[in-house]
């Protein structure tokens, strides 16, 4: 028997809705940095972009456990001197863009490569409840029901 190796003809790519709501953060993304590489495919090749296109929304709703809303630090660095500046997750999440936490989140989760730039572009991050992918008609994926650890109240 011969290792399978998938070519960019074996490729099927599926549209996944995940409705971020009450889903504790780590949990949502790594089961979605599993999704967007491939990982959950019997066929999945690691030189290839397998994964499905991920669309999340309610990323402003998402939940974290213990202290981490109040005292996880977002830094960056302005480039000059002393520069150096930091949000905390709650900051950013009641902010302009709370999508940024969900999607700095599962990057995280992906090798820092090529092919994570490449898998990234497959993902979909909306801090509301609606989004511009109806035509693509997505498949929802529950996460709140994969694990009873997955929700926060």
């Amino acid at each position: 028997m011969k290792t399978f190796s998938a070519t960019p003809a074996d490729i099927e790519k599926k549209w996944i809705l995940i409705d971020a709501e009450g889903v504790v953060l780590g949990r949502l993304a790594s089961i979605v940095a599993m999704r967007l590489r491939g990982k959950h495919k019997p066929s999945f090749t690691p030189h290839m972009d397998m994964g499905d296109n991920v669309i999340i929304i309610n990323a402003d709703k998402v939940q974290m456990t213990g202290k981490k809303r109040t005292d996880k630090k977002y830094y960056w660095h302005t480039g000059h001197p002393g520069g150096i500046k930091f949000r905390t997750a709650e900051q950013i999440l009641e902010g302009a863009f709370p999508e940024r936490v969900v999607t700095a989140a599962i990057k995280r989760m992906l090798p820092g490569n090529k092919l994570s730039r490449q898998v990234m572009t497959n993902l979909r991050v909306y801090a509301g409840a609606e989004h511009p992918h109806e035509a693509q008609s997505p498949e929802v994926l529950d996460v709140k029901s994969m694990n009873s650890k997955n929700t926060r109240v």
